[in-house]
C-alpha cells in the first residue's frame, strides 16, 4: 500500500477524486492518503481532509518566512512516510530539495494540454480564459512529473477535450475538471505500478 501526501490550494475536489478511489475506485488496496496540505489555511480541500480522518495540516506561507515554509513541508512530508507526493491545485512551488529527494515520485494535475498553456501565473481559470482567447479546439488536464520549473516535467497522462466557439472560460473549466478527476487517479496508479 503506497502513502500519498496530497497538497492543495483551494477546494480539493481533485483530493476528494484521489480519496474516493482509494476507497472503493481504482486505487483501491494500492494507495491511501495520508496528509493533506494547504497554503491556505481557508482551503476547502482541509475540510475535506478532515471529515475523512486525514490528518489535515495548514501551512500559511503568506506568514512565514520562505526557509521556514520549506522546512516544515519537508518535514511533514518526510513524516509521513509518503510514497508519492500528488500536487492537487497546490499554488506553490515546490522546494527544489523536495523535487530531488522524491524524484519521479512528484506529481501535479494541470487543467491544459502541456506544454501549451503551463509556466508561472498559468494556473486555474487563467488557463481557461488563455484557452479561449487563443481560438483553441481542444484542451484538457495533463498529469506530470514535477521538475525544477513550473509546468515542464515528464507527462504521464493527458486528456483531450473539446472546446467551442461559444465556450467561456467557466464552461472549458468545468469539461476539464470532469476529466481531472477521471486521469489524477489513473495516473497515480499508473506510477505506482511502474515503481513497484
Amino acid at each position: 500500500m503506497k502513502k500519498l501526501a496530497v497538497l492543495v490550494s483551494g477546494g480539493g475536489s481533485n483530493l476528494q477524486s484521489i480519496i474516493e478511489q482509494t476507497r472503493s475506485g481504482i486505487l483501491k488496496d494500492i494507495a491511501e492518503v495520508v496528509l493533506v496540505i494547504s497554503s491556505n489555511p481557508s482551503a476547502y480541500g482541509l475540510e475535506r481532509a478532515k471529515k475523512e480522518n486525514i490528518k489535515a495540516i495548514a501551512l500559511d506561507y503568506k506568514n512565514m518566512d520562505k526557509n521556514d515554509y520549506d522546512k516544515q513541508l519537508y518535514n511533514l512530508i518526510k513524516d509521513s512516510d509518503a510514497d508519492l507526493i500528488c500536487l492537487a491545485g497546490y499554488l506553490k512551488k515546490i522546494p527544489d530539495v523536495i523535487v530531488k529527494e522524491y524524484k519521479s515520485r512528484v506529481l501535479n494535475i494541470h487543467p491544459a494540454l502541456l506544454p501549451k498553456f503551463g509556466g508561472k501565473g498559468m494556473y486555474g481559470h487563467f488557463v481557461h480564459e488563455a484557452v479561449v482567447k487563443a481560438k483553441e479546439k481542444k484542451s484538457g488536464p495533463t498529469v506530470h512529473y514535477v521538475d525544477e520549473n513550473y509546468d515542464t516535467g515528464s507527462i504521464i497522462l493527458q486528456k483531450e477535450v473539446s472546446v467551442y466557439e461559444t465556450d467561456t472560460p467557466e464552461d472549458v473549466a468545468k469539461r476539464v475538471l470532469v476529466q481531472e478527476h477521471i486521469i489524477f487517479p489513473e495516473a497515480i496508479k499508473k506510477v505506482i505500478e511502474n515503481l513497484k
